[in-house]
């Protein structure tokens, strides 16, 4: 056993700054205002959906029905899952990125990922937001919703998320995309 223990490491916003300029990472669009210190701001998309019905089904294709939020916003409800979805489409070729709420977006009550907070290296699209919220809510299309955060990787890579014949969301999309669970053999 080696003496040396790996510690992960968070990119700073020069890291990302060089990360992009290698290719490495893309965020299109990208908004210098949206870099902190070591995280990138993403918005919310115009973009939501719900499912169609009340009992899913985790071995069936579960039906969604499109929302359209207006420029006077959406109220959002407990009780409801949300798809939503990012304005940004993003690639990260060398990196695990993490999508996290925003404290201000949490302080308003609202959760953005059920379990779904980390991408894959090789992850490239829009990212699908799992929304609920604890009280009504109003939300608006353009809204800061999260923030990307970069883990260094240790080792090399055998299987880039891109590259998987079985990886289920690697169509761009500008929309949310709901669960392809019932395409998993179990």
């Amino acid at each position: 056993m080696s003496g040396s223990i790996y510690r992960p490491m968070i990119l700073s916003d020069r890291r990302i700054r060089e990360e992009m300029e290698k290719g490495s990472i893309l965020i299109e669009p990208y908004r210098p205002e949206c870099l902190g210190t070591n995280s990138y701001d993403v918005h919310l998309g115009r973009y939501l959906a719900v499912y169609s019905s009340q009992i899913l089904d985790a071995r069936k294709h579960n039906a969604i029905e499109e929302l359209i939020i207006p420029d006077d916003g959406l109220v959002i409800h407990p009780g409801v899952l949300y798809l939503g979805v990012t304005e940004e489409y993003t690639e990260t070729h060398a990196h695990v990125p993490f999508l996290e709420g925003k404290s201000s977006v949490g302080r308003l009550g609202i959760d953005i990922h059920a379990t779904a907070g980390k991408g894959d290296v090789g992850f490239c699209n829009t990212w699908t937001l799992e929304i609920s919220c604890t009280q009504p809510v109003r939300i608006y299309a353009g809204m800061p919703i999260g923030q990307l955060i970069y883990f260094e990787v240790a080792g090399d890579i055998d299987n880039f998320y891109n590259k998987k014949k079985n990886a289920k969301y690697v169509n761009r999309t500008i929309r949310p995309v709901e669960s392809m669970m019932f395409m998993n053999d179990f």
